[in-house]
């Protein structure tokens, strides 16, 4: 019993430290509830008051662009008014300019066309070459007259007619002095020029050139092979002495230097052209040579027919031996065997004439095949780069027209040599027939006589 009641007594006060201790946690928490209560309202109300000081800077802040805004925006009125007292300033001072300029304006509007015009001649003129400084005075007149700010003077005025009357007088100078040239290999050197007034320049024995974008004096890319062997005489001439000049300036001794030489014509005409040229030399060997062997023949006939012994060096000399070898034979016999010593003889007489006929009527042919693979490159560059780029056509368009040039030269003297070949060649069959037909008449003759006599 005792023990129940001490087990009771135990339970029932560890109940009561239990709640005794629950109780105390309780407290605190509800303790530091309250204390953080507190300070988040401290901390939201120093927020807040940060936030009214905030507040009362921006409103500041606002106030003061707000005035300064204003004061631009009074400024801006300000500026626009004076902007447009200058515009009507402007406007009033141009009318007073143009009053007291009066016919002045059309006088500077003609002088600066006049300007630009002796600008132009000037900067590509040979004169400008031994007179620097040209340009820059010009340029200067231009200026002046453009700006209508500030009137030229009187001596810049007459730098125009000044350089006119140069440009005048320099054109009809021959003047030698010492100036730098670019070379066609890129090295400039000094040398003596001699400027032919405003239409070439030469030195060294060469033509020169002016490059008017750039002002320097350079060689020809190549000389034109028709002048350029008096351009030395010319120079070292005490007196008199003839030049080819160009009156262009230029323009036509380029156009010269610029035609193809013979060796970049046949190239033009390629594979076709070369082929075609190769026909034409053999068909004139042929020729030439089938020509001098009946002109030795006719020679032989003409002094067999003076002779009269038989020489078989010669057609007709071979004939008459053939003749004397059968002189008792009947006239129908002795035509047949004269017929055929004739017939032998042709063919030596009409050597090469068969080729030569053949190669001057298919040369035409192959000019014209050229002509058509030419017409083909050209519409090939057509179709890849347009009708632009004339450039890109002129291969093709070179190509056509040689071939056809080329097989018009071998056609026309092959034609030609043909016809003179030909005829030598029947020249001495008809001698032979001529004389065959003779011997044929005396020696029916013969025979009508000896049968009469019987």
């Amino acid at each position: 019993m005792k023990r129940i009641i001490t087990s009771v007594a135990l339970v029932a006060l560890s109940f009561s430290a239990s709640a005794t201790a629950q109780d105390g946690t309780m407290a605190d928490l509800l303790n530091k509830v309250r204390e953080g209560r507190v300070t988040e309202t401290q901390a939201h109300k120093a927020r807040e008051a940060e936030f009214d000081r905030a507040k009362d800077r921006q409103n500041a802040l606002l106030a003061q662009e707000r005035q300064t805004q204003r004061q631009l925006e009074r400024e801006s009125a300000r500026l626009e008014e004076t902007r447009r007292t200058n515009e009507a300033e402007i406007t009033r001072q141009l009318e007073i300019q143009r009053e007291r300029f009066g016919q002045l304006n059309e006088l500077f509007g003609v002088m600066q066309q006049a300007s630009g015009d002796a600008k132009s001649v000037i900067a590509g003129s040979h004169v400008s070459i031994d007179n620097p400084g040209r340009m820059a005075e010009i340029d200067l007149l231009i200026q002046r007259v453009t700006e209508s700010s500030e009137l030229p003077t009187i001596a810049e005025i007459r730098t125009l007619p000044a350089q006119m009357i140069l440009e005048m007088f320099g054109s009809a100078q021959v003047v030698k002095f010492t100036h730098t040239v670019r070379n066609n290999d890129g090295n400039s050197e000094e040398i003596m020029l001699t400027r032919l007034g405003d239409f070439g320049l030469v030195g060294n024995g060469q033509y020169y050139e002016l490059d008017a974008a750039s002002g320097v004096v350079k060689e020809l890319a190549r000389q034109p092979s028709r002048f350029v062997g008096a351009v030395a005489d010319f120079e070292n001439a005490t007196g008199m002495s003839s030049l080819g000049i160009d009156p262009t300036g230029g323009t036509l001794l380029n156009l010269e230097v610029l035609k193809p030489t013979t060796e970049e014509r046949l190239e033009q005409g390629g594979p076709i052209g070369y082929i075609t040229l190769g026909l034409g030399a053999i068909a004139v060997v042929l020729a030439l040579f089938q020509w001098a062997y009946l002109l030795s023949v006719s020679g032989k006939v003409k002094k067999q027919i003076r002779s009269e012994t038989a020489n078989v060096n010669n057609p007709l000399g071979r004939v008459l031996a053939v003749y004397e070898n059968n002189s008792s034979v009947d006239v129908e016999t002795l035509e047949l065997k004269l017929d055929e010593a004739i017939l032998k003889e042709t063919p030596p007489l009409e050597r090469f004439l068969t080729v030569v006929k053949l190669i001057s009527a298919v040369a035409p042919l192959m000019g014209l095949l050229g002509t058509v693979v030419g017409m083909i490159e050209t519409f090939q560059a057509i179709t890849l780069f347009g009708t632009g780029d004339p450039s890109k056509m002129a291969g093709g368009i070179s190509a056509a027209l040689m071939t056809t040039v080329e097989g018009l030269v071998v056609a026309i003297p092959t034609l030609f040599l043909h016809s003179f070949v030909s005829g030598s060649s029947k020249g001495v069959i008809h001698v032979l027939e001529e004389q065959s037909a003779g011997i044929i008449a005396v020696h029916a003759e013969k025979e009508h006589a000896n049968a009469s006599n019987k």
